[in-house]
């Protein structure tokens, strides 16, 4: 079995600055050889950590000085496909800081700031993610639509496919955490290359932004009837839609997973599929007591309810989740719960966290299922 990097650097003698110079030069950090993966860190401090959100690793991972040297280390495992979000801790005294590795260039960006990446072998990419020059764009319209349940008026984007025709009648696709979906997760990006590439039939997508999200997505009544009986309205008098609820879907992650949910939960004759990213199933089977604070108690409520007395307010549901997160138990003892009550679901899993680009990387089969494409039947 060959060596790791980092423990034939440790065999060498003398192990100089020059050494760790060259050999920080060659490798950079994380190093992933088959399935570990060590991360390093440059510079003098009492301790240095490794923070994550990885389910069944220890957080932090503590690194050790290699040797006397100012190079510090730590090798975990990390199996083929995954991709960590992750930061560097160094403690100094009483002082305690935190940042991204500053010997890994690749960056995810999320609305908390950004995080290294630590992708394993086998991961990449998807390359519908990524810009497409023969791909034709779509177009994005900036609309108000007046909300008496909101009361407000509520700020969407709305997203008209490529060859847009007034004569056509397109599936309505409404987003939660719009804004988010289009920064972090390419969502425009994948929307005109999954058309383009017809992996999915063309749709017109609604994208929100929330004014007080934990509140606004946790079952909140009144978000739930803006979606249903003012959004959709508004939008199908101005644009060609399909009526009835299979014209209508919706999307969202983690607290929009819930909010998608419980508008199909009060109005199932206004959606007709869902698409749930590491939606907050967090759900009691006993007592009171889930360990996700005050903005979960109604999230809570509305899950227990739903699995006492399980409905289908859709047909169809697609559900993704990483299983490196906390989230992959509530979601994994939800899915036969959702097909006991009489859904198509399908239900996807991925070696990464709940982040924005695990999200971004599971669009294709969530919206390819839900939307076919012409492509789509030709290899099924």
């Amino acid at each position: 079995m060959t060596k790791l990097a980092i423990n034939r650097l440790k065999e060498r003698r003398p192990l100089d600055a020059e050494s760790v110079d060259r050999f920080v030069a060659r490798y950079g950090s994380p190093i992933v050889e088959g399935e570990r993966a060590t991360f390093l860190y440059r510079g003098e401090a009492d301790e240095v950590h490794v923070r994550h959100r990885v389910v069944g690793l220890p957080d932090p991972l503590r690194m050790r000085r290699v040797g006397a040297s100012d190079l510090w280390a730590v090798t975990t495992v990390l199996p083929v496909g995954s991709r960590v979000e992750y930061q560097v801790e160094t403690v100094r005294g009483s002082t305690v800081v935190r940042f991204n590795d500053p010997l890994n260039p690749r960056l995810a960006h999320g609305p908390f700031g950004a995080s290294s990446v630590c992708a394993s072998e086998g991961y990449a990419v998807p390359e519908w993610a990524l810009p497409d020059p023969e791909a034709r764009a779509g177009e994005m319209v900036d609309l108000v639509v007046p909300s008496k349940a909101l009361g407000r008026d509520q700020p969407v984007q709305v997203y008209l496919p490529a060859r847009f025709q007034s004569a056509q009648r397109y599936p309505l696709l409404v987003v939660h955490d719009g804004g988010d979906y289009l920064a972090y997760a390419a969502l425009r990006t994948v929307l005109d290359n999954l058309i383009h590439r017809l992996d999915m039939a063309p749709v017109v997508a609604a994208f929100l932004t929330p004014r007080d999200r934990l509140v606004e997505y946790a079952n909140h009544a009144p978000h739930s009837r803006f979606v249903a009986r003012e959004l959709r309205p508004y939008l199908t008098e101005r644009l060609p839609l399909r009526e009835g609820p299979q014209g209508c879907c919706l999307m969202g992650a983690s607290f929009g997973g819930i909010a998608s949910l419980a508008a199909a939960v009060r109005y199932p004759d206004a959606v007709g599929s869902l698409l749930l990213q590491s939606a907050s199933l967090v759900f009691t089977d006993i007592g009171h007591d889930h360990g996700g604070g005050p903005a979960f108690d109604p999230v809570v409520k509305f899950v227990n309810r739903f699995r006492a007395a399980p409905s289908a307010p859709v047909d169809r549901l697609f559900m993704s989740c990483g299983i490196y997160e906390p989230l992959i138990t509530p979601n994994r003892s939800m899915a036969p719960v959702f097909r006991s009550a009489g859904m198509d679901v399908l239900s996807v899993e991925a070696r990464d966290g709940h982040n924005w680009e695990n999200w971004r990387d599971r669009l294709r089969d969530g919206l390819s299922w839900l939307f076919p494409g012409a492509q789509k039947f030709v290899y099924e």
